[in-house]
This record gives structure tokens, sequence and C-alpha cells, in this order.
């Protein structure tokens, strides 16, 4: 490893000791109560960021950080049951993958169950689809559909399905690569940008990358593409995120992954590395001038955040324009944070749940100083991918929900939340036990979900009548 590198690390430890021996001091903490986010002191990222190297961080000889699992290793989880029990009982009943970690406070994890009151018909509007990643949806209704394999689709509510858009770069289609997030810029009607994230090739290895094109006239073709945003290139084939949201601003979001591996995920502390981290750049690729570490020395500049794993899912609050976001976890550590610039969510320090191979990352710490809670957590995990708010008339009780996408669970979760707190979980789509990837929410206030498999799905949920 680079010795800048080595060094930053050093120091960074240093200092995270130093805090965890205070904190022992201070006394064990039978619960800590989320502060106020109107509350939460300013962060100032040049206390946590050292001079490194903004070039790619692991060397072929690198030592591995935490030796252990490998990262080709295969990932257990336990199927989510098909049956859910009555309303107002927890909603998970199986064990916990780490019962030793109790949550940080109430209503962090387990919610109790709730149910649908409106009769919801959940309709099959399109199949046939290749691994779908992501939708967005045009100003005339039909939507934008990537497939993993790389191919995009357009969609109509009927169901019909466009041949493939012309001039999409290659990708790697393999484990967590391929074409992944699509989004459409909020003056189609004029310009007729969108935008995708993908995995493709570089030199030596591939790539999570950003473009921007136009859709041409006659939906056949991305014309004049522009390339956002390249991060650096990787060999393996996990972990790659690529989750994107526009923010109420016009900026633009973008979840990034730390490689899964033990030798690279420390990146996601590192404030010089893009990696592990929500990105937060202009629409034309330019970075935003009131990013938290856009004027710290040896940052990478477009860091929102740190201390991510896996992100593939990014929301907006619908009463505040917040960001939030879906994180992939290790065994029993899935979870829902609510992110605030240059804050640091935790991983690898902190993580609930257990590593693949049964071991404790961090010796089984969920809490350090400096780090932020999760909202909410899953344990066993649920593979969250694609999530959204509900801000539609169709379905009043709905409202101001969050609805996630489950891979693993192979359902839509809907979470109750009330004041930022979840307080009720309920299961949709177990019937159809297929990984579902990404749910979005329809101008007419019905929601749309695809599920990810070989023959994919486009499922549309609204009242039934």
């Amino acid at each position: 490893m680079k010795p800048s590198l080595i060094l930053a690390a050093l120091l960074t430890g240093t200092t995270l000791v130093h805090a965890a021996e205070r904190a022992k001091a201070e006394g064990p903490k039978t619960e800590q109560q989320p502060r106020p986010w109107s509350e939460r002191p300013p962060v100032d990222p040049a206390l946590v960021v050292e001079k490194v190297s903004r070039e790619p961080f692991t060397e072929a000889n690198d030592v591995p950080l935490f030796p252990g699992l490998p990262p080709t290793a295969p990932v257990q989880r336990q199927p989510t049951p098909r049956e859910v029990p009555p309303e107002g009982q927890v909603l998970e009943q199986r064990p916990a993958v780490n019962p030793t970690q109790p949550p940080a406070f109430p209503g962090q994890t387990r919610a109790v169950a709730v149910r649908t009151a409106t009769p919801i018909e959940e309709r099959v509007v399109a199949s046939g689809l290749s691994h779908p990643w992501s939708l967005a949806f045009l100003p005339d209704g039909r939507m934008l559909v990537t497939e993993k394999s790389g191919t995009l689709r357009i969609v109509t509510p009927q169901g019909a399905v466009s041949a493939p858009v012309g001039n999409v770069p290659p990708v790697l289609f393999a484990g967590d690569c391929g074409l992944l997030a699509v989004l459409v810029d909020p003056d189609f009607a004029t310009n007729r940008l969108i935008y995708l994230s993908f995995v493709g090739y570089r030199p030596k290895g591939h790539a999570l990358m950003v473009i921007r094109g136009r859709l041409s006239d006659d939906d056949g073709a991305i014309e004049g593409i522009t390339q956002l945003l390249t991060l650096p290139a990787h060999t393996g084939i996990n972990h790659y995120a690529g989750g994107m949201v526009l923010g109420h601003d016009g900026t633009l979001y973008l979840g990034t992954s730390e490689w899964i591996s033990d030798e690279t995920r420390i990146a996601a502390q590192l404030p010089a590395s893009p990696m592990g981290k929500i990105l937060r750049i202009n629409r034309d690729g330019s970075i935003p001038h009131d990013n938290p570490y856009v004027n710290v020395s040896g940052a990478e500049p477009r860091v929102w955040s740190i201390g991510h794993r896996d992100p593939e899912g990014l929301t907006l609050d619908p009463k505040t324009g917040g960001l939030w976001i879906s994180d992939h976890g290790p065994q029993g550590g899935d979870e829902i944070d609510r992110v605030e610039p240059g804050h640091n969510y935790g991983w690898p320090l902190v993580a609930y749940g257990k590593r693949y191979d049964g071991g404790l990352l961090g010796g089984g710490r969920t809490q350090f100083p400096g780090t932020e809670q999760p909202a909410y957590y899953w344990d066993p995990a649920i593979a969250p991918a694609g999530i959204t708010f509900y801000t539609g008339e169709r379905v009043p009780e709905w409202q101001g929900n969050l609805f996630v996408s489950a891979l693993g669970g192979r359902h839509l979760a809907r979470l109750v939340l009330v004041d930022g707190k979840v307080t009720g979980e309920e299961r949709l789509l177990l019937s159809h036990n297929q990984r579902v990837r990404d749910v979005k929410q329809a101008p007419d206030g019905t929601l749309w979900v695809l599920t990810d498999d070989a023959d994919g799905r486009l499922i549309r949920l609204a009242p039934r009548g």
C-alpha cells in the first residue's frame, strides 16, 4: 500500500482508538436516542481528512487489512417466510444472525406487522425482461427500463416493450456489474437528456461510470454522450453500487461501493477515495461549490458522505428534500440511512450482523463516536435495492411510507414512518417469489416494480377496481 495511505489509516485509527477509550471511560450506554436532525452539529470534514493520494489505493502487493473471507465467497441468506404474522405482532420472526447486538434505540429494527387496508391489484404489465435494474418515467407516462445485461428499453403503461435503444455503451455483465440506474432530466421535455450508470471497461479492469446523453427524437438511440464520472478501475465483479437520484436543486447523487474485499473496504473511511461513498455532482459533471469536502485538502471533492458499503437505493424525502438510501450490509446488517452532508455512516468500523464466514466485523461493534446509526436495519438481511417514498393520492394510507425493494427477501417492503422512525412494516409481492429490484411511483399515483430475473417482470400496484 502507498506510504501516504498507510499513514492516513494509522492516523485515523489512532484517533478512533482514543475516541473509543473516552467512550469506555464514560461508561456503558443502555440506549442511544437518535439526535433530532435539526439539532445535529455541523461536521468539519477537515477533522477526519489526511493528505492522501486520489489515485486508486490498491496495488498488486497490498497486504489485507482485514484478513478473512475472499470477495468471491457466496452470500448465505435466509429465505423470507411466505407467510406473515398477524397485524400488531413483530413482523420478523426468524432468529437474528447476531442476537448479541441490541438496537441503539427503540424501533430501529423488527417493527410490528401492518397491512394495507385498501385492496391492491398486483398486475404484471410486462415480462421477459433480462434482469431489469432500474426504471424512470418519461413525461408522457412511458418508462425507460435498464436491463443489467446492457440494454435500455422503453416500456409503455400497457406493457409494449421497445427494441433496444441504440448507442448504449458496452457494459461488463457479471456479478454486480452491468447496466444499472437510469434517470430522466427534469427538463427532458425541452432537452431530452437522460443519465445512465453502468460498469464499463477500462484498460486495467472495469469501473463504475455515469454518462449523460440525449434521447433521439424517434426514441431510437442516445446522442451526444458526455462522460460525467469514471471511478477507479478494479478487477473484481462484486459491489459497485450505482444507485442515483436527482436532488431538488438539480444535483446528481450517486452511491458507490468499496468492492467488498477485505483489502479495499477501508476505502469507505478515507475521504480521499470516492469508493464506499455517496457522491454529489452537477448535471454537467462539475463539482457543486457547497459539497462538504470541496475545500478540504487531500479529499475527494465529489464526496457527500462516507462510510457506506453498497448503497443501491437512493431517494428524496418528500417533505425536506433530504437524501435517504438503502445499503447492503453483511449478514444481518442491511439498513436504511438518512444521509446528511459530511457525516460518517460507519462502515467498516461498525456493523450490525456478521461476516459471511460467521466472524465479527469490528469485534461486533455497532456504535462508535463520530458515526451515525441507521434509521432502520434488518437482521436477518433482506438485500435492499431501489427505494421510494409514496406521495400519491391513489392509496392515502401509503402517503409518507417508504417502499424498499428486497432482493434476498423476494418482496417489496413497506415501512410506515412517524417523525423519521419506523413504526410498522409490511411485505408485499410475496406471491411472485422473485427478487425485487426497483420501485418507482408513477405520476398518476400508482407504484411500479421491477423483479430481477432472467424473465424479469414489470408489476403495477394500484387499488382494485
